[in-house]
Protein backbone atom coordinates (compact mmCIF):
# COMPACT_ATOMS: atom_id res chain seq x y z
CA UNK A 1 0.00 0.00 0.00
CA UNK A 2 1.32 3.39 -0.90
CA UNK A 3 0.16 6.89 0.51
CA UNK A 4 1.09 10.30 -0.53
CA UNK A 5 0.04 13.73 0.77
CA UNK A 6 1.48 16.78 -0.87
CA UNK A 7 1.62 19.66 1.38
CA UNK A 8 4.33 16.39 1.25
CA UNK A 9 6.12 10.41 -0.24
CA UNK A 10 5.73 6.77 -0.09
CA UNK A 11 7.90 3.63 -0.33
CA UNK A 12 8.50 -0.38 -0.33
CA UNK A 13 8.75 -2.18 3.07
CA UNK A 14 12.16 -4.68 3.71
CA UNK A 15 11.22 -7.94 5.34
CA UNK A 16 11.94 -8.12 8.83
CA UNK A 17 11.65 -3.86 9.48
CA UNK A 18 8.96 -4.15 11.44
CA UNK A 19 7.13 -1.57 9.13
CA UNK A 20 3.11 -2.52 8.30
CA UNK A 21 4.03 -2.58 4.91
CA UNK A 22 2.68 0.06 2.01
CA UNK A 23 4.74 3.20 0.62
CA UNK A 24 3.75 6.31 1.75
CA UNK A 25 4.46 9.58 -0.69
CA UNK A 26 4.59 13.02 1.08
CA UNK A 27 5.44 16.45 -0.17
CA UNK A 28 6.26 19.71 0.72
CA UNK A 29 6.33 23.02 -1.57
CA UNK A 30 9.19 25.67 -1.39
CA UNK A 31 6.97 28.52 -1.29
CA UNK A 32 7.72 30.17 2.13
CA UNK A 33 9.22 29.04 5.06
CA UNK A 34 7.76 25.88 6.78
CA UNK A 35 5.11 26.85 9.71
CA UNK A 36 3.76 25.54 13.26
CA UNK A 37 0.78 24.46 11.39
CA UNK A 38 3.06 22.09 8.97
CA UNK A 39 4.94 21.50 11.38
CA UNK A 40 2.08 19.92 13.73
CA UNK A 41 -0.34 18.94 10.80
CA UNK A 42 2.14 16.55 8.87
CA UNK A 43 6.21 16.60 9.71
CA UNK A 44 5.97 15.68 12.94
CA UNK A 45 3.81 12.82 12.08
CA UNK A 46 6.26 12.20 9.22
CA UNK A 47 8.92 11.62 11.80
CA UNK A 48 7.19 10.17 14.36
CA UNK A 49 4.93 7.63 12.88
CA UNK A 50 5.28 7.41 9.01
CA UNK A 51 8.57 6.74 8.49
CA UNK A 52 8.60 3.75 10.52
CA UNK A 53 5.37 2.13 9.74
CA UNK A 54 5.66 2.29 5.65
CA UNK A 55 8.37 2.41 3.27
CA UNK A 56 8.30 6.30 3.17
CA UNK A 57 9.65 8.72 0.38
CA UNK A 58 8.99 12.57 1.13
CA UNK A 59 9.83 14.96 -1.16
CA UNK A 60 10.08 19.01 -1.83
CA UNK A 61 8.28 19.14 -4.63
CA UNK A 62 10.49 22.37 -6.20
CA UNK A 63 8.75 22.09 -9.72
CA UNK A 64 5.29 23.03 -7.94
CA UNK A 65 6.89 26.40 -7.21
CA UNK A 66 6.93 27.31 -10.48
CA UNK A 67 3.62 27.73 -11.11
CA UNK A 68 3.53 31.32 -10.04
CA UNK A 69 5.66 34.38 -10.38
CA UNK A 70 8.99 33.44 -7.86
CA UNK A 71 12.62 34.20 -7.34
CA UNK A 72 15.06 31.63 -8.65
CA UNK A 73 17.45 31.99 -5.49
CA UNK A 74 14.95 32.17 -3.29
CA UNK A 75 13.24 28.75 -4.87
CA UNK A 76 16.63 27.39 -4.40
CA UNK A 77 16.96 28.60 -1.39
CA UNK A 78 14.02 27.32 0.27
CA UNK A 79 14.53 23.97 -1.33
CA UNK A 80 17.39 23.55 0.66
CA UNK A 81 16.16 24.60 3.60
CA UNK A 82 13.07 23.12 3.46
CA UNK A 83 14.84 19.30 3.37
CA UNK A 84 17.21 20.86 5.89
CA UNK A 85 13.96 21.28 8.02
CA UNK A 86 12.68 17.89 7.34
CA UNK A 87 15.70 16.04 8.58
CA UNK A 88 16.06 17.99 11.71
CA UNK A 89 12.14 17.26 12.70
CA UNK A 90 13.68 13.63 12.73
CA UNK A 91 13.50 12.33 9.35
CA UNK A 92 16.11 9.42 9.17
CA UNK A 93 17.77 8.75 5.64
CA UNK A 94 18.15 5.34 7.07
CA UNK A 95 14.55 4.82 7.07
CA UNK A 96 12.94 7.04 4.89
CA UNK A 97 13.65 8.34 1.34
CA UNK A 98 14.03 12.19 1.53
CA UNK A 99 14.55 13.25 -1.91
CA UNK A 100 13.97 16.79 -4.49
CA UNK A 101 10.92 16.46 -7.18
CA UNK A 102 13.31 18.33 -9.76
CA UNK A 103 16.14 15.76 -9.36
CA UNK A 104 14.01 12.54 -10.55
CA UNK A 105 13.01 13.17 -14.14
CA UNK A 106 10.80 10.21 -13.94
CA UNK A 107 8.34 13.19 -12.49
CA UNK A 108 8.00 14.71 -15.95
CA UNK A 109 8.59 12.17 -18.39
CA UNK A 110 5.42 11.06 -17.00
CA UNK A 111 3.45 14.36 -16.14
CA UNK A 112 3.66 14.52 -20.39
CA UNK A 113 1.47 11.31 -20.44
CA UNK A 114 -0.43 12.21 -18.62
CA UNK A 115 -0.78 15.66 -20.04
CA UNK A 116 -1.85 13.80 -23.47
CA UNK A 117 -4.42 12.11 -21.15
CA UNK A 118 -6.02 14.77 -19.61
CA UNK A 119 -8.68 17.35 -21.49
CA UNK A 120 -8.94 21.07 -21.35
CA UNK A 121 -12.25 21.20 -19.55
CA UNK A 122 -10.93 18.98 -16.66
CA UNK A 123 -8.10 21.01 -15.56
CA UNK A 124 -10.11 24.39 -16.05
CA UNK A 125 -12.73 22.69 -13.27
CA UNK A 126 -10.29 22.17 -10.78
CA UNK A 127 -11.05 24.96 -7.87
CA UNK A 128 -7.01 25.93 -6.84
CA UNK A 129 -6.81 27.19 -10.96
CA UNK A 130 -9.47 29.06 -10.72
CA UNK A 131 -8.59 30.80 -7.28
CA UNK A 132 -4.91 31.28 -8.04
CA UNK A 133 -5.50 32.11 -11.78
CA UNK A 134 -8.20 35.05 -10.18
CA UNK A 135 -5.40 36.17 -7.74
CA UNK A 136 -2.44 36.29 -10.65
CA UNK A 137 -5.18 38.31 -13.15
CA UNK A 138 -6.07 40.60 -10.25
CA UNK A 139 -2.54 41.20 -9.56
CA UNK A 140 -2.12 41.99 -13.42
CA UNK A 141 0.45 39.36 -13.39
CA UNK A 142 -0.17 36.58 -16.57
CA UNK A 143 -1.81 33.30 -15.66
CA UNK A 144 1.33 30.43 -16.71
CA UNK A 145 0.21 27.41 -18.56
CA UNK A 146 1.70 25.13 -15.62
CA UNK A 147 -0.81 26.11 -13.37
CA UNK A 148 -3.02 24.97 -15.25
CA UNK A 149 -1.44 21.48 -15.60
CA UNK A 150 -0.09 21.57 -12.32
CA UNK A 151 -2.73 18.61 -11.04
CA UNK A 152 -1.64 16.79 -13.82
CA UNK A 153 2.52 16.93 -12.19
CA UNK A 154 0.58 16.15 -9.04
CA UNK A 155 -1.00 12.87 -10.40
CA UNK A 156 2.91 11.85 -11.58
CA UNK A 157 3.71 12.44 -8.29
CA UNK A 158 1.74 9.74 -7.16
CA UNK A 159 1.51 7.59 -9.99
CA UNK A 160 4.99 6.96 -10.55
CA UNK A 161 5.31 5.24 -7.24
CA UNK A 162 2.62 2.60 -6.99
CA UNK A 163 0.51 4.89 -4.41
CA UNK A 164 -3.11 3.31 -3.79
CA UNK A 165 -4.13 5.37 -0.90
CA UNK A 166 -3.82 9.05 -0.48
CA UNK A 167 -4.08 11.03 3.07
CA UNK A 168 -4.91 14.67 1.72
CA UNK A 169 -7.21 17.40 3.10
CA UNK A 170 -10.22 18.62 1.46
CA UNK A 171 -8.23 21.00 -1.20
CA UNK A 172 -6.48 18.41 -2.39
CA UNK A 173 -9.47 15.95 -3.10
CA UNK A 174 -10.11 17.28 -6.07
CA UNK A 175 -6.72 16.42 -7.35
CA UNK A 176 -6.23 13.28 -6.17
CA UNK A 177 -9.83 12.27 -7.81
CA UNK A 178 -8.31 14.09 -11.45
CA UNK A 179 -5.26 11.53 -10.92
CA UNK A 180 -8.03 8.37 -10.45
CA UNK A 181 -9.73 9.32 -13.38
CA UNK A 182 -6.50 9.46 -15.12
CA UNK A 183 -5.40 6.42 -14.19
CA UNK A 184 -8.26 4.50 -15.11
CA UNK A 185 -8.40 6.49 -18.77
CA UNK A 186 -4.82 5.43 -19.25
CA UNK A 187 -5.68 1.83 -17.98
CA UNK A 188 -8.37 1.55 -20.29
CA UNK A 189 -6.43 2.55 -23.30
CA UNK A 190 -3.28 0.80 -23.06
CA UNK A 191 -3.41 -1.67 -21.06
CA UNK A 192 -2.87 -2.05 -16.96
CA UNK A 193 -0.02 -0.03 -16.04
CA UNK A 194 -0.95 2.27 -12.67
CA UNK A 195 -2.49 1.49 -9.49
CA UNK A 196 -5.61 3.58 -9.24
CA UNK A 197 -5.35 5.36 -6.18
CA UNK A 198 -7.68 6.88 -3.14
CA UNK A 199 -8.72 9.87 -1.53
CA UNK A 200 -8.32 9.00 2.36
CA UNK A 201 -8.43 11.04 5.12
CA UNK A 202 -5.03 11.18 7.28
CA UNK A 203 -5.01 10.12 11.05
CA UNK A 204 -6.25 13.03 13.18
CA UNK A 205 -3.17 16.05 13.11
CA UNK A 206 -3.31 19.38 14.31
CA UNK A 207 -5.08 22.53 12.20
CA UNK A 208 -3.07 25.09 13.00
CA UNK A 209 -4.79 28.39 12.50
CA UNK A 210 -3.34 32.26 11.83
CA UNK A 211 -2.96 33.89 15.02
CA UNK A 212 -4.22 36.96 13.45
CA UNK A 213 -6.93 35.26 11.76
CA UNK A 214 -7.88 31.87 13.25
CA UNK A 215 -10.13 31.45 10.39
CA UNK A 216 -7.53 31.00 7.92
CA UNK A 217 -4.99 28.35 7.93
CA UNK A 218 -1.40 29.55 9.01
CA UNK A 219 -0.21 29.10 5.58
CA UNK A 220 3.82 29.61 4.66
CA UNK A 221 3.55 31.90 1.27
CA UNK A 222 2.54 34.80 -0.59
CA UNK A 223 0.09 36.99 1.11
CA UNK A 224 -0.82 34.40 3.60
CA UNK A 225 2.98 34.40 5.56
CA UNK A 226 1.35 37.39 7.88
CA UNK A 227 1.88 38.35 11.44
CA UNK A 228 -0.15 35.53 12.43
CA UNK A 229 2.64 33.23 11.26
CA UNK A 230 5.07 31.14 13.28
CA UNK A 231 7.34 29.69 11.19
CA UNK A 232 9.37 27.08 12.92
CA UNK A 233 12.92 28.58 12.62
CA UNK A 234 11.72 31.79 14.46
CA UNK A 235 13.51 32.70 16.91
CA UNK A 236 11.90 32.43 20.80
CA UNK A 237 11.40 36.02 21.02
CA UNK A 238 9.42 36.31 18.20
CA UNK A 239 7.55 33.04 18.79
CA UNK A 240 6.59 34.35 22.00
CA UNK A 241 5.58 38.12 20.65
CA UNK A 242 3.37 36.57 17.94
CA UNK A 243 1.69 34.54 19.96
CA UNK A 244 0.52 36.99 22.63
CA UNK A 245 -0.37 39.35 20.10
CA UNK A 246 -2.70 36.36 18.96
CA UNK A 247 -6.65 37.28 18.40
CA UNK A 248 -8.75 36.21 20.81
CA UNK A 249 -12.56 36.47 21.49
CA UNK A 250 -15.00 38.79 22.76
CA UNK A 251 -15.59 38.24 26.67
CA UNK A 252 -12.73 37.10 28.75
CA UNK A 253 -14.12 33.26 29.78
CA UNK A 254 -11.88 30.84 28.12
CA UNK A 255 -13.66 27.53 27.00
CA UNK A 256 -13.03 25.75 23.55
CA UNK A 257 -15.53 26.74 21.15
CA UNK A 258 -14.84 26.15 17.46
CA UNK A 259 -17.39 28.29 16.44
CA UNK A 260 -18.38 30.71 19.08
CA UNK A 261 -14.26 31.51 19.79
CA UNK A 262 -11.98 30.43 17.18
CA UNK A 263 -9.21 32.73 18.34
CA UNK A 264 -9.12 30.92 21.78
CA UNK A 265 -10.22 27.47 20.65
CA UNK A 266 -6.94 27.64 17.85
CA UNK A 267 -5.06 28.59 21.07
CA UNK A 268 -6.37 25.78 23.14
CA UNK A 269 -5.74 23.53 19.64
CA UNK A 270 -2.34 24.33 19.71
CA UNK A 271 -1.18 24.00 23.16
CA UNK A 272 -3.00 20.74 22.96
CA UNK A 273 -0.97 19.32 20.35
CA UNK A 274 2.23 20.68 21.65
CA UNK A 275 1.33 19.16 25.54
CA UNK A 276 0.02 16.37 24.53
CA UNK A 277 -3.12 17.25 26.18
CA UNK A 278 -7.01 18.33 25.24
CA UNK A 279 -8.21 21.27 24.21
CA UNK A 280 -11.68 21.53 26.28
CA UNK A 281 -9.86 19.66 29.43
CA UNK A 282 -6.99 22.35 29.03
CA UNK A 283 -9.34 24.98 28.80
CA UNK A 284 -10.45 24.81 32.36
CA UNK A 285 -7.02 25.49 33.57
CA UNK A 286 -7.32 28.78 32.72
CA UNK A 287 -8.65 32.37 33.73
CA UNK A 288 -7.50 34.54 31.50
CA UNK A 289 -6.57 35.07 27.89
CA UNK A 290 -2.92 36.20 28.92
CA UNK A 291 -1.94 33.07 31.26
CA UNK A 292 -3.47 31.21 28.58
CA UNK A 293 -0.84 32.81 25.99
CA UNK A 294 1.74 32.86 28.29
CA UNK A 295 1.88 29.03 28.21
CA UNK A 296 1.16 28.08 24.56
CA UNK A 297 4.52 31.08 23.67
CA UNK A 298 6.30 28.72 26.34
CA UNK A 299 4.89 25.26 24.56
CA UNK A 300 5.84 26.25 20.57
CA UNK A 301 8.71 27.22 21.95
CA UNK A 302 10.04 24.40 24.02
CA UNK A 303 8.84 21.68 21.13
CA UNK A 304 10.52 24.11 18.13
CA UNK A 305 13.90 24.51 20.24
CA UNK A 306 15.73 20.64 19.67
CA UNK A 307 14.14 21.43 15.53
CA UNK A 308 16.38 24.74 15.75
CA UNK A 309 19.32 23.10 17.53
CA UNK A 310 19.48 20.30 14.74
CA UNK A 311 18.67 22.65 11.80
CA UNK A 312 21.39 24.53 12.95
CA UNK A 313 24.07 22.16 12.85
CA UNK A 314 22.97 20.66 10.00
CA UNK A 315 22.91 23.99 8.08
CA UNK A 316 26.25 23.92 8.98
CA UNK A 317 27.04 20.99 6.78
CA UNK A 318 25.57 21.63 3.60
CA UNK A 319 27.68 18.56 2.08
CA UNK A 320 25.88 16.00 3.95
CA UNK A 321 22.41 17.60 2.86
CA UNK A 322 23.72 17.12 -0.54
CA UNK A 323 24.64 13.57 -0.38
CA UNK A 324 20.83 13.09 1.54
CA UNK A 325 19.63 14.39 -1.24
CA UNK A 326 21.51 12.56 -3.97
CA UNK A 327 21.06 9.43 -2.36
CA UNK A 328 17.06 9.85 -1.67
CA UNK A 329 17.03 10.75 -5.18
CA UNK A 330 18.94 7.83 -6.82
CA UNK A 331 16.68 5.35 -4.38
CA UNK A 332 13.27 7.19 -5.49
CA UNK A 333 14.88 7.16 -9.70
CA UNK A 334 15.16 3.26 -8.69
CA UNK A 335 11.10 2.48 -8.13
CA UNK A 336 9.55 4.82 -10.35
CA UNK A 337 12.01 4.33 -13.44
CA UNK A 338 9.85 0.85 -13.40
CA UNK A 339 6.34 2.57 -13.43
CA UNK A 340 7.38 5.22 -16.10
CA UNK A 341 9.08 2.31 -18.39
CA UNK A 342 6.01 0.41 -18.41
CA UNK A 343 4.13 3.75 -19.32
CA UNK A 344 6.16 4.84 -22.02
CA UNK A 345 6.00 1.00 -23.71
CA UNK A 346 1.91 1.25 -23.13
CA UNK A 347 1.32 4.28 -25.25
CA UNK A 348 3.77 2.96 -27.96
CA UNK A 349 7.06 5.21 -27.68
CA UNK A 350 10.30 3.13 -28.67
CA UNK A 351 12.04 2.21 -25.70
CA UNK A 352 15.50 3.34 -25.47
CA UNK A 353 18.75 1.63 -26.84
Amino acid sequence: MTRVVESGVERAVAPGSGRTGGRTFSGVKPTGHLTLGNHLGAVRGWAERDQYRTESLFCVVDLHALTVEHDPARVRRLSRQAATVLLAAGLDPERCTLFVQSHVDEHTRLSYLLECTATDGELRRMVQYKEKGARARAAGEGVRLSLLTYPVLMAADILAYETDEVPVGEDQTQHVELTRDLAVRFNQRYGHTFTVPRATRPPVAARVRDLQDPGSKMGKSGAEAGPGVVFVLDEPDVVRRKVMRAVTDSGTEVRYDRAAGPGVANLLEVLAACTGGEPAALASSYSSYGALKRDVAEAVVELLRPLRARHAELAADPGHVDQVLREGAERARAVARQVVDRAYRAVGLLPRG
